[in-house]
C-alpha cells in the first residue's frame, strides 16, 4: 500500500485526516479509495500483489526464533472467508473438498494458533471475550434482526497471527533503536482497579492483589472463575472499563493487555494510518537510515492524529449502532423479557437483553425508594428489601425506544428473579431514590427531557402490542455465517 500511496500526496494528505476507516452497521467509510481498497491494494486471488510480509519461524513454545521482514510479492490462491476455515476446521466434507489444495496448509495453521494462543496466555495476556451485536438491515437500511457475533477458530487464528506480526516488527525496530510508532497500553489506574476488585469481591471472588499490585495472571483467574456465569459478561466488561485506552506513541511503553513489551500496528494499511506509516518506515529504512531524522519530526503528531481519529471512529460506531437497535425496538415495545442487568448508577439500572440491547430502568419508575450502595454497585428497596445487582436476572418490559437519540427504556416487572435481602445496614438518605439521584447526575438530565410526553404516547402503544411474536426465544440468535467484519475487539488491541 506505501508503495502507491506516497508521502505528501493528496491521497496520503486525506489518509491522515481520516487515520482509519470507520464501520457502522452495514456500511464502511474508508481510510482510502475504494479502487486502491478493494483493488490493486487487495490480495485478490490468482493475481500478484506488492506486499510487505513478516515471515517468521516460530518454535513449538510460540516463540518466535528467527524471522524476516521484506518486500515481497503475493499471489494468493482463493479468497477465503471465515465461515469457510471455520467449516473446514469442522469436517464439512463438501468445503474441504471445495478446497483440498489448502487444507493440510489451514489445519497447521490452526495448530500454530493453539500454541501462539497459549504462550500468551501464560504470559498473562488478558482475554476481554464479551458478546457483540450483528445488526442485520434490508435494502432500505431498516434494522430487521439483531444476533451475536461468533467468533469461531477461523477468527481468533487470524487474530493470533496478526499480534505475532505485530510484536515482532515492533520489537525489530526497537532494537535498531530507530525512531517508530508503537501501540501503547499502559497499566491500569489503582483507583479504577480498585473499582474492579470491590465489584468482583460482590460475587464472593477471592481476588489476589491489591489495586497497585494486582498482577495480570490475577486477574485471568478472576476470569476464569466467573467462565459460565450469567454475570461473566458483564464482568469482562467492567475489566475493559478499568483499563487504560491503547494509544499510538513515539515511546515503547509496551501492551499491559497483551502482556507483550513490544506492539504496533502493521497488519493492516488500508484500514489504519499508523500501519501505512509502518509500511512505509520498513520500505524507507531499507533504502537508508538516514532519514531516521525525518521520521522522528514527524511520528509524534501522526500518532496524535491517529489516536484521536480512532477515539472519534470509535464513538461514532457505537452512536450509530445505538441509534439502530433503538430503532429495532421500537417494534417490540410493551413486550416483556428476560434480562441481565449489567450496570447499575445512582439514578437507576442498565439492564441487557440476550442480543446485547441495553435499555435504563430509571429509578423513578422503581416501585419504591431504593438506596444505592456505590461500593459494591446495588439497590435495595427500603421496604421490601429487593436488591438489583450487577450479573443478576431480571424480568422487563419495553417502554421506549427513541432511534434518534439511542436510547431505550425499560420498566421493572417482579419475578422469581427478584432477590431480597433484609435486616442489612440501610444506606443514607443522601444516596436514597428519587429525587437526589435525579440532581446528581448531570448526565441524566439530558436522557430525561420530553420523556413524559414520550410515556403518553407509547401507553396506547404497549396494549396495542402485547400479541407480537418476541424477537427472541430463549436467547439471542447465534451469528449467522459471514465473513468480514470487523468487531469491538480489533479497535482495543
Amino acid at each position: 500500500v506505501s508503495y502507491y500511496v506516497t508521502e505528501g500526496s493528496a491521497l496520503d494528505k486525506e489518509a491522515l485526516n481520516r487515520a482509519t476507516s470507520v464501520y457502522v452497521t452495514d456500511r464502511v467509510v474508508p481510510m482510502l479509495p475504494e479502487r486502491l481498497s478493494n483493488g490493486i491494494c487487495s490480495l485478490n486471488p490468482q493475481v500478484d500483489r506488492l506486499t510487505q510480509s513478516a515471515i517468521m519461524e516460530i518454535d513449538k513454545h510460540g516463540r518466535v526464533v528467527n524471522y524476516t521482514i521484506t518486500q515481497t510479492v503475493i499471489k494468493t490462491s482463493f479468497r477465503m472467508t471465515y465461515s469457510a476455515v471455520n467449516d473446514i476446521l469442522a469436517g464439512d466434507e463438501e468445503k474441504r473438498q471445495e478446497f483440498k489444495k489448502i487444507v493440510p496448509s489451514i489445519e497447521l495453521m490452526a495448530k500454530l494458533h493453539e500454541r501462539l494462543e497459549s504462550m500468551r496466555e501464560k504470559r498473562g495476556a488478558l482475554n476481554f471475550d464479551t458478546s457483540e451485536a450483528k445488526i442485520l438491515v434490508d435494502k432500505k437500511g431498516k434494522p430487521v434482526d439483531i444476533v451475536l457475533r461468533q467468533r469461531g477458530v477461523a477468527e481468533r487464528m487470524i487474530e493470533s497471527f496478526m499480534l505475532i506480526a505485530n510484536e515482532t516488527v515492533a520489537e525489530h525496530f526497537s532494537k535498531l533503536d530507530l525512531p517508530f510508532i508503537y501501540r501503547i497500553h499502559e497499566e491500569p489506574k489503582a483507583e479504577k482497579v480498585q473499582k474492579f476488585i470491590d465489584y468482583a469481591s460482590s460475587f464472593g471472588l477471592r481476588i489476589y492483589g491489591t489495586a497497585s499490585e494486582i498482577s495480570q495472571e490475577a486477574l485471568q483467574d478472576i476470569m476464569r472463575a466467573v467462565e459460565g456465569e450469567p454475570y461473566a459478561d458483564v464482568l469482562s466488561m467492567m475489566l475493559l472499563r478499568s483499563m487504560q485506552q491503547a494509544r499510538y506513541s513515539e515511546h515503547n511503553h509496551g501492551h499491559y493487555g497483551l502482556a507483550a513489551d513490544y506492539y504496533t500496528h502493521f497488519t493492516s494499511p488500508i484500514r489504519r494510518y499508523p500501519d501505512l506509516l509502518v509500511h512505509r518506515m520498513i520500505r524507507d529504512y531499507g533504502r537508508s537510515k538516514e532519514i531516521a531524522e525525518h521520521f522522528e519530526q514527524v511520528i509524534p503528531e501522526i500518532a496524535t492524529q491517529s489516536s484521536n481519529r480512532e477515539r472519534r471512529a470509535i464513538e461514532a460506531e457505537r452512536e450509530v449502532e445505538a441509534m439502530k437497535k433503538a430503532e429495532y425496538m421500537e417494534e417490540y415495545v410493551g413486550e416483556e423479557y428476560d434480562a441481565v442487568v449489567s450496570s447499575i448508577v445512582k439514578f437507576g439500572l442498565f439492564v441487557e437483553l440476550p442480543n446485547t440491547v441495553e435499555g435504563l430502568i430509571h429509578i423513578t419508575n422503581l416501585p419504591e425508594f431504593y438506596h444505592f450502595n456505590e461500593r459494591d454497585l446495588t439497590l435495595r428497596g427500603e421496604k421490601s428489601g429487593i436488591t438489583f445487582r450487577v450479573g443478576q436476572q431480571i424480568r422487563i418490559r419495553v417502554e421506549r425506544a427513541d432511534k434518534m437519540t439511542g436510547e431505550i427504556d425499560f420498566s421493572y416487572i417482579p419475578s422469581e428473579f427478584d432477590v431480597i435481602e433484609k435486616g442489612l445496614k440501610q444506606a443514607g438518605r443522601k444516596d436514597r431514590g428519587r429525587g437526589s439521584s435525579r440532581r446528581s447526575d448531570k448526565k441524566e438530565d439530558k436522557r430525561k427531557s420530553g420523556r413524559s410526553n414520550d410515556k403518553r404516547k407509547h401507553s396506547q402503544k404497549d396494549k396495542k402490542k402485547k400479541g407480537k411474536k418476541p424477537f427472541y426465544k430463549e436467547v439471542a440468535k447465534k451469528g449467522a455465517k459471514h465473513g468480514k467484519g470487523r468487531g469491538k475487539g480489533r479497535r482495543t488491541k
